[in-house]
């Protein structure tokens, strides 16, 4: 049965100005290291420089492997509930129905041109944003639209799905940050308790 397996990682750390941290490069050079082992066949990457510039670093330990842009990967909200958890009220005040739906229709074409069986065994590689790693795991599992607000992800954290013809797509990992030194992991989220 053909497979068609997404390796979809967040960028590296970056700064506020959206360009790659000293800790960021090499949390891309750990994960491109890692992903070396891999039969890739192609890195797509949000067009924003933070992901552009972890996809090049990707490329340069994946000789011949073809690195390019994909609209779809661009750091958006993809859903805004109806009725917000009140721990992200906060987050959604502002957005108004036209945002909402330009987010909804980006979140659709992301998973209608990545998130299905490619016909062919591919194995591929999306350097992207935080809330698309959450819709894309949340699309898998077929869970409610609202629960990709659950789905944290850190920076060059690894997350693996399948899809096959004619089954259920499997997570395989999520979130894994196994190519990291403790120092380097957790980056990308709020202050707290990690495991």
């Amino acid at each position: 049965m053909a497979t068609r397996h997404l390796y979809a990682v967040r960028h590296g750390s970056a700064d506020p100005f959206g360009e790659l941290t000293d800790v960021g490069r090499r949390q891309t050079e750990l994960l491109a290291e890692r992903l070396a082992r891999l039969p890739v066949d192609a890195v797509w990457h949000s067009p924003l420089p933070r992901a552009a510039r972890s996809a090049g670093i990707i490329g340069e330990r994946l000789p011949g492997v073809p690195v390019r842009e994909a609209a779809e990967l661009v750091d958006h909200v993809p859903h805004v509930p109806d009725d917000p958890p009140p721990a992200w009220a906060g987050f959604f005040d502002g957005y108004d129905a036209a945002e909402a739906d330009a987010g909804a229709r980006l979140a659709d074409a992301l998973v209608d041109r990545f998130a299905r069986p490619a016909g062919t065994e591919t194995h591929e590689v999306l350097v992207t944003h935080a809330y698309q790693v959450a819709w894309l795991v949340r699309s898998a599992l077929d869970a409610p639209p609202a629960r990709w607000l659950g789905l944290g992800c850190g920076n060059t954290a690894l997350t693996a799905i399948e899809y096959y013809d004619g089954a259920a797509p499997a997570v395989l990992v999520y979130n894994d940050m196994g190519h990291l030194p403790a120092d380097l992991r957790w980056t990308g989220f709020g202050p707290g308790t990690r495991p």
